[in-house]
């Protein structure tokens, strides 16, 4: 993972797959986050992003919900829409909005996928599952939840 810390402006080595890249631009809160579809990436990724993002007014007493969702949309956009190849990249952008609340847009290089065949996890057969619970999280977590591109990009928002 790289050594940048959000707001150095600092990218990563040519060639360096393992390397995560954080930009921060102070004056909008927005926090762009590029990194290799790697699932060891995530958890830490997710670490950093909430380090920035705990002390924005947008976030206060929302962190569990905003962390949760991020994680999940984060190892749906790197398992199933990068297929786990880390020569693959996975974009995150958080944006706080006030009086709008947080915007995370999470992108993965899939091929998308259609949001409303994913089965009800609650219901029939997807109950005994031990996966595709990440979806209806994020959506009893968030306040707003759309995806775009044919679902290689989700836009979860928290009020």
């Amino acid at each position: 993972m790289s050594n940048n810390s959000p707001g150095s402006g600092a990218h990563a080595r040519e060639g360096d797959s393992n390397q995560v890249i954080f930009h921060h631009d102070k004056l909008t809160m927005k926090l762009d986050v590029v990194l290799p579809a790697n699932e060891a990436l995530i958890a830490p990724t997710v670490r950093r992003i909430m380090e920035v993002v705990s002390d924005i007014e947008c976030s206060k007493g929302k962190d569990f919900e905003i962390e949760t969702a991020l994680m999940e949309a984060l190892a749906n956009a790197v398992r199933h829409g990068a297929k786990n190849d880390a020569t693959k990249k996975v974009e995150c952008v958080v944006v706080c909005e006030e009086p709008q609340g947080m915007l995370i847009i999470v992108r993965d290089p899939g091929t998308g996928f259609d949001p409303t065949k994913v089965p009800n996890p609650t219901q029939g057969d997807a109950l005994f599952d031990d996966h595709g619970r990440g979806i209806y999280m994020i959506n009893q977590l968030m306040d707003e939840v759309k995806f775009e591109k044919n679902g290689t990009e989700i836009h979860m928002r928290k009020f």
